[in-house]
């Protein structure tokens, strides 16, 4: 082997211990995989086609379109899934419960109590105001649990995801209030004249909103600084039971912005499958981006990323034409699968065996 060659191996390999190692690698590689996929079944999954929606109002469709759209609904929630797995080493399974809380709130407020008004009795806004106080109370009774009482997480939001949707349905009596105001179905749907989801939008609203306080302020590095070591933290001043309830509360934002879009969509509710296993595609999120679900250091973006790649898998199986019943299967294992790839120990794994691989180069030169 020629010097040059000799000199060029060390830093190939480098550079791909680097590239393995980088946080983002599993969830690009599963963007590439993803994309080959849909590449070789059907070229026309990325074909995005301009066209009218049953209100008259000019749109975007197509799978693309479909992944923006709900993968920012999911995006939203990884935001304070997130902060919740950082800070408190644990997952909040009642999400889902916890939407269909806040969207009932909603939609009495929006309704006065009544099924089927012929005009809102409140202004969204008042409704949306009065879900996200809802959201923040049950992230503060998921919070309190987790922090002062030291209940494991997910055992913790066990309770509200037992409970919530006959909480939910309690508050409108068990019926289905539908709002007459048309222009509700905008935020889970399109503003006339603009033919890109809204939910767009409204991610990207929440996207910088959480940039800025990231920036100015120590809610990552206090939420990191508790996760990493809630002794150490507490020593040098940060009180880990504020952040912990903190990061819940957020959720609970997170919760009623999700509820807005969820009860937007179709102008009303039903409690027993509104948002259903969306807490696991929130977790999953999570965990697709790299971040380590014992809690400590994250990463926001990477969170943000994983979410759009589950809905681009959700809407892969359904192109592929697998049954909604086999859906959960076929999701998990393939999830299951990239989350085993970016564990720190297969990375490490890879990693050594990079470092073998140069010396047996070196002796076969």
């Amino acid at each position: 082997m020629s010097k040059q060659k000799k000199k060029i191996w060390p830093t190939v390999l480098g550079f791909l211990m680097r590239v393995v190692r980088h946080q983002l690698f599993i969830p690009l590689l599963a963007v590439v995989i993803l994309v080959i996929i849909n590449l070789v079944h059907d070229p026309a999954f990325f074909k995005i086609t301009p066209g009218y929606n049953n209100a008259g109002n000019f749109i975007f469709s197509g799978s693309l379109i479909t992944i923006l759209d709900f993968g920012s609904e999911l995006g939203i929630l990884a935001i304070g899934m997130t902060l919740v797995t950082a800070a408190s080493g644990g997952q909040d399974i009642s999400v889902g419960a916890t939407i269909a809380i806040a969207g009932s709130a909603m939609l009495r407020i929006i309704c006065g109590g009544v099924a089927h008004p012929e005009e809102n009795a409140h202004s969204v806004l008042l409704a949306f105001l009065v879900a996200c106080l809802v959201g923040m109370a049950c992230g503060l009774f998921n919070g309190v649990l987790v922090a002062v009482f030291k209940i494991q997480p997910m055992v913790a939001t066990l309770i509200l995801f037992t409970a919530g949707r006959s909480i939910a349905a309690w508050i409108n009596h068990n019926e289905l209030p539908i709002v007459p105001d048309p222009k509700f179905s905008y935020f889970g749907g399109v503003i006339p004249g603009i033919p890109i989801p809204t939910t767009v939008f409204i991610m990207l609203g929440c996207m910088l909103i959480i940039a800025l306080l990231l920036k100015f302020t120590n809610l990552g590095l206090y939420t990191q600084s508790v996760g990493i070591n809630e002794k150490s933290a507490r020593l040098n001043g940060i009180n880990p039971v504020f952040i912990k309830i903190l990061a819940f509360v957020i959720l609970g934002l997170c919760v009623a912005v999700a509820a807005l879009i969820k009860v937007s969509r179709l102008s009303t509710i039903n409690y027993s499958v509104i948002a259903k296993d969306i807490e696991m595609d929130a977790i999953l999120a999570v965990a697709l981006g790299g971040n380590a679900l014992s809690g400590g250091k994250f990463n926001m973006w990477a969170s943000i990323l994983g979410a759009y790649i589950i809905q681009f898998l959700t809407t892969t199986l359904y192109k592929l034409d697998v049954p909604s019943e086999e859906l959960s299967v076929y999701k998990a294992l393939v999830v299951i699968a990239l989350v085993v790839i970016s564990a720190p120990t297969v990375r490490d794994g890879i990693g050594r065996f990079f470092k073998k691989l140069a010396p047996a180069r070196k002796e076969a030169a």
